[in-house]
């Protein structure tokens, strides 16, 4: 996988990282919206090394999103590992299931 070597990025904490693995190796950036958009687009492109891991991962980077006003498709795979809930619509009258009664 390609080196992230940008010296701005040694004044990140792991926090400002969707995700570090046990090694301390810092993936997915995640301090501006710039980065945040980056992340969800690199999101199953970058290796985790566990289910829970990626979870964690997804959940950070749709937290992010949601301090930098970014949307997120429900369908991406970042809403989808977070278990992001879909935000529901309140039904109309005419949204509504027939009930047949015999």
């Amino acid at each position: 996988m390609a080196e992230f070597d940008d010296p701005s990025a040694r004044d990140l904490r792991d926090s400002d990282f969707a995700y570090v693995d046990r090694s301390g190796e810092r993936h997915l950036p995640i301090h501006d919206p710039d980065h945040v958009r980056n992340a969800i687009a690199r999101f199953d492109q970058t290796d985790f090394q566990s289910k829970t891991a990626k979870h964690a991962a997804a959940t950070r980077i749709m937290a992010a999103a949601k301090r930098h006003d970014i949307e997120v498709d429900d369908t991406s795979d970042v809403a989808a590992k977070s278990g992001a809930e879909r935000e529901r619509r309140p039904r109309n009258a005419s949204q509504r299931p027939l009930v047949s009664v015999r």
